[in-house]
């Protein structure tokens, strides 16, 4: 059966999430709790909240565990079904490799790492009132150096895809959010990798077909970094990101059923504290995301870190701005700092890492 908003959705989610290290050993990034939800359930809500049904996951890493854990989509209100590449395509490659599943006209293509608010309906009556043949969604940022950069013309058609450069002449860059009509999908190599930034957007201009750039100021995060992965969450449990699933409860913190927060403890900065999470006496967690069982122990902080599954935080430790492994053991009175990574299971002794001389 055919959405009915009039277009199939695509998220791609093939990815190892590789800069997210040691997290993603165990899990896909789109598959990691976020505000206390797989991050790719924020996007899935808000692709049924904008009226489309079908949804075809592109898979590669970890295929299974999407499936697993989604099923046929019921229970968001979506059908969904499951397309595994079995070597990695690329951006471009991963949609061509769904085409089969397709029944709708226009197809909507997702980056699954990206956290958004942008009108998903809004995006889909561009390319339809402009009758484009693709349609981008542009965001203004503002640095666009560390991006593809999008100028468009003053009836916003895309004139050129700009890789990352220094001195860039526009500040909209690709938002990672696309809607196809079918047949420029079937003009994609079929069997092998192909990039759709590098490859066939700038065969679509050459070739003139109309791509039509959607752009807008809304709330855009890729979540591919620690850093970027911490903000996107904080964001959302302050209420900065929107996202359906979590409705008006706004706040300093979000503590999932089960946390036990001792006395005294702070929690602030948009922290998330897991299911079964221990948080003891005097801890201090600013912008901290403990997933479910993880325990931060008496008189410690930890900062813009991301504390993995039953990781163990111990007394007076100090953790900021980095990723501690699932099952992890941070002894009393550590110091990591600056993108420090704990890889699953290690056990760092009491006062066995430090950066400064008192202990």
């Amino acid at each position: 059966m055919a959405s009915q908003a009039g277009a199939d959705a695509v998220i791609l989610v093939g990815g190892k999430g590789t800069r997210l290290r040691p997290l993603t050993l165990s899990a896909p990034k789109p598959m990691l709790p976020t505000a206390g939800v797989p991050f790719l359930t924020h996007l899935l809500s808000r692709i049924a909240a904008a009226g489309i049904t079908r949804v075809i996951l592109g898979t590669s890493y970890k295929a299974e565990v999407f499936e697993e854990h989604f099923g046929d989509g019921a229970d968001l209100g979506l059908q969904i079904e499951y397309v595994t590449e079995t070597e990695p395509l690329g951006t471009g490659g991963g949609i061509r490799n769904v085409l089969p599943r397709l029944t709708a006209d226009n197809v909507m293509v997702f980056n699954g790492d990206v956290l958004g608010g942008t009108d998903l309906r809004a995006i889909l009556e561009t390319h339809e009132k402009n009758e484009a043949d693709v349609t981008l969604h542009l965001v203004r940022v503002s640095d666009p150096r560390a991006f593809g950069c999008v100028p468009t013309d003053a009836d916003g058609r895309v004139t050129a895809f700009l890789e990352k450069t220094q001195d860039p002449p526009t500040d909209q860059i690709n938002a990672g959010c696309y809607v196809f009509r079918r047949e420029y999908i079937e003009k994609i190599p079929a069997g092998r990798p192909v990039s759709v930034e590098r490859e066939v957007f700038p065969a679509l201009l050459t070739e003139g077909a109309r791509v039509q750039g959607h752009v807008d100021t809304s709330y855009w995060r890729d979540m591919g970094t620690p850093e970027d992965f911490v903000r996107g969450s904080a964001d959302l449990v302050r209420g900065i990101a929107p996202s359906p699933v979590l409705p008006g409860q706004h706040g300093e913190s979000l503590v999932h059923e089960g946390a036990g927060i001792a006395p005294g403890a702070l929690l602030i900065g948009g922290t998330v504290v897991g299911r079964g999470a221990e948080v003891g006496a005097g801890a201090r967690l600013d912008g901290a995301i403990l997933f479910d069982g993880a325990k931060v122990e008496a008189g410690a902080t930890v900062e813009r870190s991301i504390i993995g599954f039953g990781a163990r935080i111990g007394p007076r430790a100090l953790v900021r701005d980095g990723v501690i492994g699932d099952g992890a053991s941070v002894g009393a009175r550590c110091e990591l700092l600056r993108g420090a990574r704990v890889w699953p299971g290690v056990d760092i002794p009491d006062g066995g890492i430090r950066f400064s001389t008192d202990v």
